[in-house]
């Protein structure tokens, strides 16, 4: 599944285990020099072709479990995040993973839960979707709410998944298996996220409805303002969560 899997790494406990479903992902290029102050210590960016991309996702966490322990009320919910891609050399090898500028779920405790343990950045609001399937089509959407206008993201889709493409962008944005989160003091926090390669289900039209400038800044803003490069909706799976450790100085 990654590039890389370090003995020590492999032998760290499982934190979370669910379903990923239905993920959208609409993808920005955007000028490194936009990223430069959200870059973890230790970390570069992870390019593509050259390019530097940001992704906005959407998608749907289902039966989740925490340290094998289903929460009532917690176990699936819907989650829109904005994220960009890095890369960490360890022992020779890259190590490909995200960091967030942001992730959106509908449920206080998990935010909590994600920003004391693993320095993330998660917010709390109103979130719904819906999924329809219809003449071998599958509509899938996102919703969330932030000072009281509702966003979204969407896609109409056919019905039927598809291989991804080796080394095509769509290869590129969905397969980064590791997470990076700088801490204060300038260390880094790294966790590993386990799934098989993706099938996607190829996007015939979607819609983008998204308060950038309010949720992520002005820089993210106008890279967010045009079309997106590309957009594509991964069919998902189960996946893994590692509890995450700091990253040697």
């Amino acid at each position: 599944m990654s590039d890389y899997l370090g003995n020590q790494y492999c032998m760290q406990p499982t934190f979370l285990s669910a379903e990923w479903r239905n993920l959208i992902m609409a993808n920005y290029e955007i000028a490194p020099a936009e990223l430069a102050a959200f870059i973890p210590q230790g970390t570069e960016l992870d390019l593509w072709q050259g390019r530097c991309y940001i992704s906005l996702v959407g998608f749907l966490f289902v039966n989740t479990k925490v340290l094998g322990l289903s929460i009532p009320f917690h176990r699936h919910f819907e989650e829109v995040n904005l994220r960009f891609y890095v890369r960490y050399k360890e022992e020779g090898a890259w190590k490909r993973g995200v960091v967030f500028i942001q992730e959106i779920v509908p449920k206080r405790a998990i935010t909590a839960v994600a920003n004391t343990l693993y320095g993330e950045k998660y917010i709390t609001m109103p979130m719904r979707h819906r999924w329809e399937e219809a003449d071998g089509k599958l509509e899938v959407r996102y919703e969330w709410k932030p000072n009281g206008h509702w966003n979204h993201l969407s896609v109409v889709a056919d019905a039927n998944p598809v291989a991804m493409e080796e080394g095509s962008e769509e290869q590129f944005i969905a397969e980064h298996y590791w997470g990076y989160t700088g801490l204060p003091g300038e260390s880094t926090s790294e966790y590993q996220v386990e799934h098989p390669s993706w099938r996607i289900n190829p996007v015939l039209s979607y819609q983008i409805n998204c308060d950038a400038e309010q949720l992520y800044g002005p820089g993210f803003s106008r890279a967010m303002a045009g079309k997106p490069t590309s957009v594509f909706l991964a069919e998902g799976s189960g996946i893994l969560v590692r509890r995450g450790r700091k990253l040697p100085v």
